[in-house]
């Protein structure tokens, strides 16, 4: 099993497209076998970061998710909205 937490923070002018943008590619996800993998997001309370939680069964399945167009997209467009080194991805050991 894969285990991740990604956070980043965005500018608050962008909250709003960014919670649009999460909306398709978890809409998109919903197509795919959701026995096989978990994805969560979440807001903080400062409502500008933004903390995305997922398992995998493997890395097959994990290639298979993060390469939805819509979850690309995502990607693509959150990065380009500067995220100003807040960005940071962790592996969870499962216990």
């Amino acid at each position: 099993m894969i285990n991740v937490i990604v956070t980043y923070t965005v500018k608050p002018e962008f909250v709003s497209e960014n919670k649009a943008n999460i909306q398709k590619f978890l809409n998109d996800f919903k197509q795919l076998d959701q026995s096989t993998f978990e994805y969560k997001v979440y807001a903080k309370e400062d409502g500008i970061t933004f903390l995305h939680y997922s398992n995998y069964r493997n890395e097959e399945v994990q290639h298979e998710v993060l390469n939805t167009p819509s979850f690309k997209e995502f990607q693509r467009l959150r990065d380009e909205s500067g995220l100003n080194g807040s960005h940071k991805v962790e592996f969870l050991e499962s216990i």
